[in-house]
């Protein structure tokens, strides 16, 4: 059995309940698999991949673990309630939040329209405030049940390296994870005292379906490699293995952090040269 293996045979989240939002593609179905995998019941949100969610929901399931998928505009506050309700009533409560849902419209500043802007800000960081609400409400109502776990809830969120490294032609998502990056330090330090855990992960590029574009590409693939000295793109499994960590007690003393799984992406590598 490799080291992996062990890993999962130790069932680092056995008995918890998470809710990973935008989890039925991507970055998010990773995390959502591995959670279940891990042994923690599973949420799997979306907005309008329902039979993809559903697709997930029976992976997650075949771990011997409970999940649902239930649909939710995280940028609406009426849907995202109703969403903590039905999680909550089939769950009884939750442990665990990765804020994964995100969106780009990009384009140049000079010629980027209000609504370009505003619904990039509603879904990245306005969504995450209701998400994260929510969640630390009924963390807060719960408290710590030591035999679940030293915390009373976790809540992880989906950034990007972009939280640090500027992007032409993308400020509305640099502005989104910007932002997203001192919201979660400053609820971190507000909920610390309460044992809620807040951290993020900023994922560099990572092969998914909404840049094959960029990795199907050689040309522009191999550009793109020039950008991380490890000289290899993401996987999701990566990030995964990162917010199955964060919601474990392995981290409980990794407050208000950002983790860059990026291949040293925020290394500066055009200096590497000296």
């Amino acid at each position: 059995m490799n080291q992996k293996s062990r890993l999962f045979e130790i069932k680092r989240l056995k008995g918890l309940s998470a809710l990973v939002t935008g989890a039925s593609s991507g970055i998010g179905k990773a995390i959502a698999v591995a959670m279940g995998r891990e042994g923690a019941n599973v949420a799997v949100n979306y907005r309008s991949s329902k039979d993809k969610a559903n697709e997930v929901v029976e992976e997650i399931k075949r771990h011997g673990v409970n999940a649902l998928a239930v649909k939710a505009d995280v940028s609406s506050p009426e849907q995202v309630q109703a969403m903590f309700d039905k999680v909550l009533d089939e769950f009884g409560t939750l442990d665990v939040l990765v804020g994964n849902s995100g969106i780009q419209k990009d384009g140049p500043f000079l010629e980027m329209s209000t609504k370009d802007w505003q619904i990039v800000l509603d879904v990245n960081l306005t969504g995450n405030y209701l998400c994260a609400q929510h969640a630390a409400r009924e963390f807060k109502r719960r408290g710590v049940i030591p035999e679940r776990s030293p915390s009373a809830g976790k809540i992880i969120f989906i950034s990007s390296v972009h939280e640090l490294i500027p992007w032409t032609d993308h400020c509305n998502y640099t502005a989104s994870k910007g932002g997203l990056m001192m919201f979660m330090k400053s609820i971190a330090q507000e909920l610390a005292h309460l044992k809620i855990r807040v951290n993020s992960i900023a994922p560099g590029a990572v092969k998914t379906s909404i840049n094959e574009q960029v990795w199907s590409d050689p040309g522009k693939r191999k550009e793109l490699l020039n950008l991380i000295p490890a000289d290899r793109l993401g996987d999701p499994q990566d990030i995964a293995t990162v917010a199955v960590w964060l919601a474990s007690d392995e981290s409980d003393y990794v407050h208000g952090t950002t983790i860059f799984a990026d291949g040293g992406m925020t290394l500066y590598p055009g200096f590497a040269g000296g």
